[in-house]
């Protein structure tokens, strides 16, 4: 599982993110296309920092208010990586950082991990470290 994950990430999509990119020169040029991932990198790291900010100001109001921030946590998880994507040179990683900088998305993007967990959990495929 785990091997196919890394092959998929590390093979599988930067030669996606390549055919893209060729696509898009072909459409609307190669100095367009470049400066498009420039574009979005920045745009992307500008609302990520953004969502940042306020998902750790959400966190303090949930602590203050004697609220566990688990969401809010995974939401910031959620926004670190979405980060990560952006400033990936590509359109594809651009588009899932997008996605998971619009709450609506990583709201279902939290609920399907939570379904997973708990299927997990219910198979007993969990396993627990002991010290």
């Amino acid at each position: 599982m785990i091997f196919t994950v890394l092959l998929f990430l590390f093979v599988t999509m930067p030669i996606l993110e390549i055919v893209v990119l060729f696509k898009v020169h072909h459409a609307i040029g190669s100095m367009e296309t470049i400066a498009l991932v420039v574009v979005t990198g920045f745009i992307g790291a500008a609302l990520a920092r953004a969502q940042g900010f306020m998902i750790v100001r959400d966190i303090q109001r949930d602590l203050q208010e004697g609220r566990v921030p688990a969401p809010r946590v995974l939401d910031g998880m959620m926004v670190i990586i979405a980060g990560v994507l952006l400033i990936t040179p590509g359109l594809i990683t651009d588009t899932a950082g997008f996605l998971l900088l619009v709450p609506v998305v990583r709201a279902e993007v939290r609920m399907w991990l939570k379904r997973r967990c708990e299927k997990m959990i219910t198979e007993g495929k969990v396993v627990t470290w002991r010290m």
